[in-house]
């Protein structure tokens, strides 16, 4: 997941002309859960099916000229590690975090399955 490649490749889209801004996420395990208990680990698994659908969903979006996710390939993650990066560029602030937010929903609702583990 390295968030600089992203973007490089997104400076090389054919479009990159109408972009006005890229803006990356990257989701990490915390060590506590919502609700505040001590978090020891995560199971996750991904349906890469689905995230490619996903992806070309959200670049139909007004103004999004590229999206890029990575997400880890590992399933047993740890308080710190990384879980996945998105780069969305587009043309205006409005359109980018719109779309921003929408896929990281997305993703975690119809992607990814999350088991915690507790210490």
């Amino acid at each position: 997941m390295n968030v600089d490649a992203m973007i490089e490749s997104i400076r090389n889209h054919p479009e990159f002309g109408k972009v006005g801004m890229i803006l990356t996420h990257t989701g990490i395990v915390r060590g506590f859960s919502r609700n505040g208990r001590r978090v020891s680990g995560i199971d996750i698994t991904a349906d890469a099916v689905t995230l490619d659908q996903v992806v070309q969903k959200h670049r139909q979006m007004s103004g999004i000229i590229e999206i890029q996710v990575a997400l880890t390939k590992k399933m047993r993650l740890l308080p710190g590690d990384w879980i996945m990066t998105v780069a969305v560029a587009g043309d205006i602030r409005e359109n980018v975090l719109g779309a921003m937010a929408s896929i990281i929903d997305a993703i975690k609702q119809e992607v990814t399955r999350k088991t915690e583990h507790y210490a």
